[in-house]
């Protein structure tokens, strides 16, 4: 019998039936913490690994390796979001703003590395024209890594403040919001076509930007790889008994092979955005997963 694991994930409709331990594997035993909201775990993982299995940030993972923290990211997606409705504006005080008027603009994002910052940086950079650099970034709290400083042109918000309020204050012109989303009558996107320009991203780019991953501390996966392979086969499990066709996790990849294409694009918008301190490779980053669960994976 494998020593028990602590394991921390978001409760999500395909990790409902793990945490309620209805699915399980035979030998593999978890015990599960509640993190809420789940970023707070995120920083103690990538930092100091101080949980055996985690939920992890796609950006603070590959922050995290770069770093050569020792993580292994399993080939498992737990979250992915099409991302250009979470850009949003006050139109009480930016009436009628769009994409155009964000070039020196005060745009507000809890962490200049948070990963849906990240991608929309990336949308606006690569879809609208719009460099990182050109925007006034606002943030709220650090990135998840103690040794990466933010650019020279993000400042941080004068204490107290939080960047809801200093959205309907008038003090920022526009904001990303992730799961927190705001529902407000004065609250609307940037992107006001942004279900039919993700329809468009998603169809250009093959799959829908990814938000969290699976992650376990190095040390534990080789003092235990059976574990390894019995988590990954878990957590398809968990997937598999989601009895919606429609349901959210069915356009999760997993697997070496279909992760591919979304980590090379990951990659190249943490890159751009001079979030990673070195550069690092698509089979860099998947090796670790090859060797500890092989074809099992692809």
């Amino acid at each position: 019998m494998s020593t028990p694991l602590n394991a921390v994930v978001k409760r999500y409709a395909h990790t409902e039936k793990l945490i309620s331990g209805e699915l399980s594997e035979p030998g593999l035993q978890l015990n599960w913490l509640d993190v809420e909201p789940i970023y707070r775990a995120f920083a103690p993982m990538a930092r100091q690994q101080v949980y055996d299995v985690s939920e992890l940030a796609i950006a603070t993972l590959l922050q995290a390796k770069a770093y050569d923290k020792p993580l292994l990211m399993l080939p498992v997606v737990l979250a992915a979001r099409l991302q250009q409705g979470c850009l949003i504006y006050n139109r009480r005080h930016r009436p009628g703003l769009s994409v155009k008027d964000l070039v020196g603009a005060r745009v507000g994002v809890r962490a200049y590395t948070q990963t849906t910052g990240m991608w929309l940086r990336g949308i606006l950079d690569e879809t609208y024209g719009i460099a990182p650099e050109q925007i006034r970034w606002t943030t709220f709290e650090g990135g998840h890594l103690e040794e990466y400083q933010d650019p020279a042109f993000v400042e941080h918000a004068p204490a107290g403040k939080g960047m809801l309020q200093m959205l309907m204050d008038g003090e920022l012109d526009a904001a990303i919001f992730g799961n927190d989303l705001p529902k407000h009558e004065d609250i609307l996107p940037v992107i006001a076509d942004h279900a039919e320009a993700d329809r468009r991203w998603q169809a250009e780019h093959g799959f829908v930007p990814i938000n969290h991953v699976l992650t376990m501390p190095l040390a534990v996966a080789r003092a235990q790889p059976d574990s390894v392979r019995a988590i990954y086969r878990l957590f398809k499990q968990g997937k598999a008994a989601v009895a919606d066709p429609a349901a959210v996790h069915k356009r999760l990849p997993d697997g070496i092979d279909a992760l591919r294409g979304p980590l090379a694009k990951t990659l190249a918008f943490c890159e751009r955005q001079g979030l990673m301190p070195r550069a690092l490779s698509v089979d860099e980053l998947l090796a670790d997963s090859i060797e500890f669960l092989g074809d099992e994976a692809r």
